[in-house]
C-alpha cells in the first residue's frame, strides 16, 4: 500500500518541541461521552493504523497528546499541514525532518469531527514512556549519490479526476495487455481504463460492478492492482484485487477474532466475452477472500511472469501475489505474520487461478510450491517475511525479485527465492526489530544471525533518502538500459540500481520537463507526488503521479 503518515501523524517531535512554558492544555476539550464515541470511530477509520497509545506505531505514541499540546495547533495542522509548514512553524518542520514527508491535509473533516477526534485523544492522558534502544537515523552511513543522469518526460495521458483534491486519480499500475500494444491503467476509486492514443477509455467500471468497494480512507485501498492472463487475447481472463469493508463476505483467510477485521481484499477472475472489445462484458467470480486489521499492506501486487514460456516453463499462467502483514504488526498482532497455521499474511502467494487445489475449491496450489505438502505452512506461499511487498518483478535474466515498503527506518529491494524467509516482523533489512517493543528501535544483527535462515536484502536505503519504496522496472534502452529504476512514493525522488552486481550501490537520477530540470515535486506542484511506476508493450518507460493524475513517458533525444 504506500505509506501516508494520517492526520495524527503530527507528532513525533511534539512532546520534546513544545515549549517550556507551563502551561495547561486540554481544558477547552470535552468530555461528553457520545463525542468521545464518535471520536474513536474517526480515529478507527483514518488513524489507528499508523497510531497507538501504549508504544509507537507507524506514527507516534499520541498518549497525553491532548495535555502537551495546544489544540487549535493540533486542529490546524490535521487540516492544512501545507500551511502550518509555511509559517515555518518550529514542530511543522520538526515533523518534516523526522519523517521525511509532508502530510496530506485532511479538509474534509469539520469543526465537529475535530471536536469528536481531540474527546477520544483527551481520555488518553498519560504521557509516552520514554523507549531505549536505537531510534536515531545514519544507521546506513553511505549516502546516494547523484549520477547526473537527466532524462526528458513528455506529458503522455492525463486520467479524470476521481475527487476534488489530491490525489486526483490513484493510479498504481500501468502495463500492456501480453503480446498486445493495449495499455491498461487503473484508478482505484473507479476502475480500469484503456489509453487509446493517450486518451483514456473506462473498459471496467469495477465501483458499479462492485458496489461494495471502497477507496477510504485512503491508501492502496479500492483497485488495488491487475493482471491480464497471458492468454487473454485467447481466453479473455484478467484479474482484480479490491477492498470491501470488514464482514462484506465469508473470508478465506482470516485471524484471532481478537483483532478487528477493518477491510477484506477480494481477489475476483474476470472473463471477458469478446477480449479485443473497448469496454468489458462479461463473467466474474470471485477467487479469495482475505480479512485485513487496517487499510494498510493488504493485496498490492497481482502480476504473472513476463518471461515464461507456455509448455516451457512450469511458471506460465501461474499469478503471483504480493500480501502484506495487513497491519497486524502495528495493531499488536506480530504473531500473525509467523506464518503457522497455515496463515498466508507478510507473503508472496503463487497460485493457479484456474486449478482447484486451493483452501476453496476456487483455485489451484501449484505442486512445485516450496510448501506444496507442507504441514506447517500454507501451500500458496512462495516466499515469506515481508512488511509490504508492494512490486513483483523479473530482470532480464529471469531473476524475481521485490520491493518491501519498511517500518520506520529502512527500505528494502529483495531478489526472491522459493521457500525462503525474508525478515519481518524480527528484521527490517540487516537490523533487529522488536516487533513486541518499539518499532522505531533497531538493532545490530547478533552473532550467527546468517544462521538463522534469514535471508537479507539484496538493497537497503534508510529513511533519510526515501520513506516508501516502489518499482520500478528495468530500462531497456538509453543511459539507464539494464539498470532497475525505482523511486519513493512521496517525494518523487527517482533511483536506479544495477541488479547485476552483489552490494551494487544505488544512484539517483533526474527528470527534465520541457526543456527545464526540475523535482517532480516541482512538476506537479505540490510536497507529495504519490510516485508510480509504467511500462509499455516496447518497454518505454512512464512516471505517474497520483497526485495530478498525469502520466509521463520517458523520451530519449
Amino acid at each position: 500500500m504506500n505509506r501516508i503518515f494520517l492526520p495524527i501523524t503530527f507528532l513525533a517531535l511534539l512532546f520534546v518541541s513544545c515549549s517550556q512554558e507551563k502551561k495547561e492544555f486540554g481544558k477547552d476539550i470535552s468530555t461528553e461521552a457520545s463525542q468521545i464515541t464518535k471520536g474513536k470511530q474517526l480515529f478507527e477509520q483514518h488513524c489507528s493504523s499508523c497510531h497507538r497509545f501504549d508504544q509507537d506505531g507507524i506514527g507516534p505514541n499520541l498518549s497525553g497528546l491532548t495535555l502537551q499540546v495546544e489544540s487549535t495547533w493540533i486542529r490546524e495542522f490535521i487540516q492544512n499541514p501545507a500551511a502550518v509548514l509555511e509559517k515555518k512553524d518550529p514542530r511543522a518542520l520538526a515533523l518534516l525532518e523526522k519523517y521525511r514527508t509532508q502530510m496530506p491535509s485532511y479538509p474534509q473533516l469539520g469543526e465537529g469531527d475535530l471536536d469528536a477526534l481531540l474527546s477520544y485523544l483527551h481520555t488518553f492522558s498519560t504521557a509516552p514512556i520514554p523507549m531505549s534502544g536505537d531510534t536515531t537515523s545514519n544507521l546506513i552511513p553511505e549516502k546516494v549519490q547523484d549520477s547526473g543522469i537527466r532524462l526528458e518526460l513528455e506529458l503522455f495521458a492525463q486520467l479524470p479526476p476521481s475527487d476534488s483534491k489530491p490525489p486526483l486519480a490513484k493510479m498504481t499500475k500501468m502495463e500492456a495487455i501480453p503480446g498486445t500494444d493495449r495499455v491498461m491503467i487503473n484508478d482505484q476509486r473507479l476502475g480500469l481504463y484503456e489509453l487509446v492514443d493517450g486518451k483514456p477509455n473506462l473498459y471496467l467500471n469495477l465501483a458499479a460492478e462492485r458496489p461494495l468497494m471502497v477507496s477510504q480512507p485512503g491508501w492502496a485501498t479500492g483497485l488495488g492492482s491487475f493482471a491480464f492472463h497471458p492468454e487473454f487475447e485467447k481466453n479473455g481472463l484478467f484479474y482484480t484485487s479490491h477492498t470491501e469493508p470488514g464482514g462484506s463476505g465469508k473470508a478465506d483467510v482470516g485471524y484471532t477474532d481478537s483483532l478487528k477485521v477493518f477491510m477484506q481484499w477480494v481477489l475476483t477472475e474476470w472473463k471477458a466475452s469478446d477480449p479485443g472489445a473497448k469496454k468489458f462484458e462479461g463473467t466474474s467470480r470471485e477467487i479469495l477472500r482475505v480479512n485485513n486489521s487496517s487499510q494498510a499492506h493488504g493485496m498490492q501486487e497481482l502480476t504473472f511472469n513476463p518471461n515464461a514460456k507456455k509448455g516451457r516453463d512450469e511458471d506460465y499462467g501461474l499469478l503471483y501475489v504480493g500480501y502484506g502483514d495487513g497491519g497486524t504488526a502495528e495493531n499488536g498482532f506480530p504473531e500473525i505474520s509467523n506464518h503457522g497455521g497455515k496463515g498466508m499474511y507478510s507473503s508472496i502467494w503463487r497460485i493457479d487461478p484456474l486449478g482447484t487445489s486451493g483452501r476453496n475449491g476456487k483455485y489451484g496450489i501449484p505442486t512445485s510450491n516450496p510448501f506444496a505438502k507442507s504441514k506447517d505452512k500454507a501451500g500458496e506461499l512462495y516466499a515469506y517475511g515481508f512488511r509490504n511487498p508492494n512490486r513483483i518483478f523479473w530482470d532480464e535474466s529471469g531473476r524475481l525479485f521485490a520491493t518491501d515498503i519498511g517500518q520506520h527506518s529502512i527500505e528494502e529491494i529483495n531478489r526472491i527465492e522459493a521457500g525462503q524467509f525474508y525478515g519481518w516482523p524480527i528484521r527490517e533489512g540487516k537490523f533487529v526489530i522488536n516487533p513486541y517493543g518499539s518499532f522505531r528501535s533497531l538493532y545490530p544483527l547478533p552473532a550467527g544471525d546468517e544462521d538463522m535462515g534469514i535471508r537479507y536484502p539484496f538493497l537497503q536505503l534508510e529513511h533519510d533518502e526515501l520513506v516508501a519504496i516502489i518499482g520500478g522496472y528495468v530500462v531497456s534502452s538509453g543511459p539507464l538500459k539494464g539498470k532497475f529504476v525505482f523511486g519513493d512514493v512521496p517525494s518523487g525522488r527517482l533511483f536506479f540500481v544495477d541488479l547485476n552486481v552483489d552490494n551494487s550501490q544505488a544512484q539517483t537520477w533526474g527528470i527534465h520537463y520541457q526543456g527545464k530540470e526540475m523535482s517532480l515535486k516541482e512538476l506537479v506542484g505540490q510536497d507529495r507526488v504519490d510516485l508510480k511506476f509504467g511500462i509499455d508493450s516496447n518497454k518505454k518507460l512512464y512516471l505517474m503521479s497520483k497526485t495530478n493524475g498525469g502520466v509521463y513517458q520517458v523520451v530519449e533525444k
